[in-house]
């Protein structure tokens, strides 16, 4: 990642350490550019950042950055499914041998770290108006996505899930609202230590695959007779 740091004299402006312009190729100053923009959303508002901060800071002209995307919204949109796709490899526990709930657990503290280290933003993205955005809510929603086929693979293991997939993905993607709601509730109080919220929303995960479980019965018990097999 380019290197970042404020500036001492314009408090809350990006200042590049690079030396002279540095001339990339169209990937690598794309690149460059959604690293800086990541460093600057994650810092401030989407209303405080400045294209013309971002721009100086990489040695480029507005003119240029625009010329990559044609607008501000455009440009926080890269950033964001950037910042997706980090979240998304970090929340990975390599090693295929890990049991189920242990790569759960895995995920869950990385998403919490991830939570603390950009608090702002991510406060901003869930409560701010951008969040309501077409674009920003694609990201999320298959951020999501991919995090519930996850955890379908990950909890398949686990005895008490019978089979009733409708049931199961409910309860999972139901749980995948709660991590939300309560990763920005917490952050915001910081009412209780990490670990705490971490084993948390594990004990709620369990409840709800064998709320899943219990699904499949209760489904099963109120067919009427003449379709059951």
């Amino acid at each position: 990642m380019c290197a970042v740091r404020r500036s001492g004299s314009s408090e809350g402006k990006l200042t590049s350490t690079r030396g002279p312009r540095l001339r990339l190729d169209l990937d690598e100053r794309r690149a460059q550019l959604v690293e800086l923009g990541l460093a600057a959303f994650y810092e401030r508002s989407y209303d405080e950042v400045s294209i013309d901060d971002v721009a100086r800071s990489a040695g480029v002209s507005k003119g240029l950055l625009y010329h990559y995307f044609p607008t501000k919204r455009d440009f926080y949109i890269a950033c964001l499914s950037e910042a997706a796709r980090q979240l998304l490899a970090t929340t990975v526990l390599e090693g295929a041998e890990a049991p189920p709930l242990e790569r759960v657990r895995h995920g869950v503290e990385a998403y919490l770290d991830y939570v603390v280290r950009h608090a702002r933003a991510y406060t901003t993205l869930f409560r701010g108006g951008i969040g309501s955005d077409p674009g920003v809510v694609a990201i999320i929603e298959q951020t999501r996505a991919t995090y519930l086929e996850r955890l379908l693979e990950g909890v398949d293991g686990v005895p008490f899930v019978q089979g009733n997939p409708p049931a199961l993905r409910l309860a999972l993607r139901g749980w995948i609202g709660l991590v939300e709601v309560t990763s920005l509730d917490w952050v915001e109080r910081r009412e209780l230590p990490l670990a705490a919220i971490c084993d948390f929303l594990l004990e709620m995960l369990l409840s709800a695959l064998r709320a899943s479980g219990a699904l499949a019965v209760a489904q099963e018990d109120v067919t009427p007779r003449n379709e059951r097999a």
